[in-house]
């Protein structure tokens, strides 16, 4: 069964740097796009980043600039590199990953950015 672990998550004030890991199992790593979302208090989820097989990336706008992902494949582990955290970067995170047409998440990791 395909399983993804997030780990990583922890309070710190603005400013401040986080990162984050995702460690998968269950799938030929190597070979997908993994995705990192978050979903703050009310919010809805959103889509903060991609990191293709290659290594190409993608970011939302309001990330751009300050988050980095990167993945090391011999791990099967993807990284969220958090930078100049806001308050409004508060939220539970989560990685996620498509295999054979099935859309997996992991259990979430909380982050919390205090002013």
């Amino acid at each position: 069964q395909v399983q993804l672990v997030e780990s990583g998550g922890g309070s710190v004030q603005a400013g401040g740097s986080l990162r984050l890991s995702c460690t998968a199992s269950g799938f030929i790593f190597s070979v997908n796009t993994m995705g990192w979302y978050r979903q703050g208090p009310g919010k809805q989820r959103e889509l903060v980043g991609t990191i293709t097989s290659g290594g190409r990336t993608n970011y939302a706008d309001s990330v751009k600039g300050r988050f980095t992902i990167s993945r090391d494949n011999a791990k099967s582990t993807v990284y969220l590199q958090m930078n100049s955290l806001k308050p409004e970067d508060t939220a539970v995170y989560y990685c996620n990953v498509q295999v054979r047409r099935q859309e997996v998440w992991g259990q979430g990791t909380q982050v919390t950015v205090s002013r």
